[in-house]
């Protein structure tokens, strides 16, 4: 609409320019139109007659001229109101179509220094170096993936599904479909390939590439065979898989991830959204953070106009009441994530249609308790580890999810304590004796 009314005023001015030239000329050939332009007197004009006549002569010209002036006025005016109506009906009609934020895709190719690739195994991996990801063809996606088959579904999300896709080699992928989702879904996708282009960690996810298809954008990343653990914990098998070492082993690795991001990224980096089902298994059921689309760089800047962001029974009790994000926020998801593996329940549950009851909750109370914390462990686990480590898990857990985000400890402080409970097989500190080893071996074979 600005550009409406500079055209108006730019047009306007030229109908002023033009009408006051017309009218200036007219005026510069009349005796009249200047006290000082004629060089006869007026006595001489008195007596004579050929002066009379040819003022005549100029009057009639100077009307018509004035009458031209005024013509050509008219018809300009009319042009103006025609090329505003014009430009009126163009902007109504293109008012409500989404505005692109990227107008095409080498635009975005540019922007974020992506790399040009064929989309093979080999050539992702290669590209892989800092700051820089591959920019694939929708083609190979499309084919890769059985035109996105629905038997090929890995997962469903906010904005779209992942989908297992086959590349050269027998070589599979992950690759994560957002279908529209407006300003959000293009603001979280941005932002993915902005923090995972720098980050390289093996307990972070690794992003392999990218894709724009009209409205539609893609994400690639490494291949988890084993999902998420909230399908692991929540779903069909009820962490019947998840033995108490590799629990542990699986808290141990999301610590070490976000140890990384709120100390050795600079600025810090707060997930903000750490939940079970962003936490995904490979073969060997080693974990890694994902879904980065709401992180954000550490810094006053997120203390004003930040939107509150997030899923129910992992939001901090500070940011949801008080819009007050720290990594502290991250610390307290861990918590509820620690309880998730220890008890093998949901963040939150219906006690009915119109009452929920969130984990930290129904908890903590027990948690304290050194009598009925054994009662409330996952029964898949029950009495399959040392009560000690029992109990120094529990601890853990309960100052993670404190209300007061003060009196949380650090991930480093968390990473710490955890060391001790995963075995030097899985990458822990504890050397387990002759008996308890071999228990864990038939544990893993089972």
């Amino acid at each position: 609409m600005r550009k409406i009314v500079y055209v108006l005023i730019v047009l306007l001015q030229h109908q002023k320019w033009v009408f006051h030239f017309l009218l200036t000329d007219a005026r510069a050939i009349s005796p009249f139109s200047s006290p000082v332009s004629s060089p006869i007197s007026p006595a001489m004009a008195e007596f004579s007659p050929g002066f009379q006549v040819g003022g005549e002569q100029i009057k009639m010209d100077t009307n018509i001229r004035m009458r031209v002036a005024f013509i050509v006025a008219c018809a300009f005016v009319g042009v103006v109101m025609l090329s505003l109506l014009s430009l009126w009906i163009y902007h109504k009609k293109n008012l409500g179509k989404p505005r692109k934020k990227h107008g095409t895709n080498s635009d975005f190719v540019s922007r974020f220094s992506l790399k040009q690739s064929k989309g093979t195994l080999n050539s992702l991996k290669n590209s892989k170096s800092r700051g820089s990801i591959s920019n694939l063809d929708y083609k190979l996606l499309e084919a890769a993936t059985g035109n996105f088959d629905e038997d090929n579904v890995l997962g469903v999300g906010g904005f779209g599904c992942v989908y297992k896709a086959k590349l050269d080699g027998n070589c599979y992928v992950a690759v994560k479909k957002i279908n529209g989702g407006g300003q959000e879904a293009e603001k979280e996708f941005e932002n993915e390939i902005e923090l995972l282009s720098k980050i390289r960690h093996q307990n972070i996810i690794n992003l392999l590439g990218c894709c724009i298809h009209g409205d539609t954008r893609f994400l690639v990343y490494e291949i988890m065979e084993n999902g998420c653990l909230e399908t692991q914990l929540h779903g069909v098998s009820r962490g019947s898989t998840l033995t108490w070492y590799i629990r542990m082993k699986i808290a141990l690795e999301i610590a070490r991830g976000l140890e990384y991001l709120h100390e050795h990224c600079n600025p810090p980096v707060i997930h903000r959204d750490l939940k079970s089902s962003n936490i995904l298994l490979d073969s060997e059921y080693n974990a890694k953070l994902s879904d980065f689309g709401l992180a954000i760089t550490d810094g006053p800047h997120i203390k004003n106009n930040l939107k509150l962001s997030g899923t129910l029974g992992y939001v901090a009790p500070e940011y949801l009441l008080d819009g007050k994000l720290t990594d502290k926020s991250d610390v307290y998801a861990f918590g509820v994530v620690l309880l998730e593996l220890l008890l093998g329940r949901k963040p939150v549950e219906k006690l009915s249609p119109s009452q929920c009851q969130s984990i930290v909750t129904w908890a903590m109370p027990q948690l304290t308790d050194r009598t009925k914390l054994p009662s409330i462990v996952d029964p898949v686990i029950r009495d399959t580890m040392d009560p000690k480590h029992l109990y120094q898990v529990a601890a853990v857990a309960v100052l993670c999810v404190q209300p007061e985000p003060s009196y949380r400890p650090l991930i480093t402080d968390v990473l710490h304590s955890l060391f001790p409970l995963v075995p030097v097989e899985l990458g822990g500190t504890l050397r387990v004796n002759s008996r308890a080893s071999t228990a864990f071996v038939e544990q893993q074979t089972a």
